[in-house]
């Protein structure tokens, strides 16, 4: 009886072994992706920290030399003409974003998918969120366009807010 709980408890012990081999991996990969997009959207940042609520990332504190806080990266989506446009955005601390970088949408290819393009994107650096609805949309693509453009402009203005409160 002791000879089969032990030859059990082996037979489960491998098995969990295998499964964390196997998804051990795949969760490095995601965190890689995470903070490769983080210095995408901020490449003046050292290092970043995660400012959660609820057990939810809601944005992460960039930081430079020193420790020094110098702005906050965090992810903005809507609904776009086919799919939800999700975005990575850097912003510095006087509300200026540093660059954004589409993550995931699944708009129509050759025209809504050319807001993941540097010459959509590229409009935004140096822009506040009061600036941003001067970016131009792409032609063809104005919903998924104004998608990005609104949900990076209520984020943005939503964790400026959030900074503010933490002064």
């Amino acid at each position: 009886m002791v000879r089969v709980k032990v030859y059990i408890i082996l037979v489960l012990c491998g098995a969990i072994t295998i499964l964390f081999a196997s998804v051990h991996p795949v969760i490095f990969a995601q965190e890689a992706i995470g903070e490769s997009a983080l210095k995408d959207v901020f490449p003046e940042a050292e290092s970043f920290e995660p400012v959660k609520s609820a057990g939810n990332i809601l944005y992460y504190k960039a930081y430079g030399s020193g420790s020094l806080f110098i702005g906050a990266v965090f992810k903005a989506s809507q609904k776009g003409y086919s799919s939800v446009i999700e975005t990575m955005v850097g912003m510095k601390k006087d509300g200026a974003i540093t660059a954004i970088k589409v993550l995931s949408q699944n708009e129509t290819p050759g025209v809504g998918a050319k807001v993941a393009e540097q010459s959509f994107a590229g409009q935004f650096r140096g822009r506040s969120a009061q600036e941003l609805n001067n970016v131009m949309a792409v032609t063809g693509a104005t919903i998924s366009s104004r998608a990005v453009v609104d949900s990076v402009k209520n984020k943005a203005e939503e964790i400026m807010a959030l900074l503010k409160e933490q002064k």
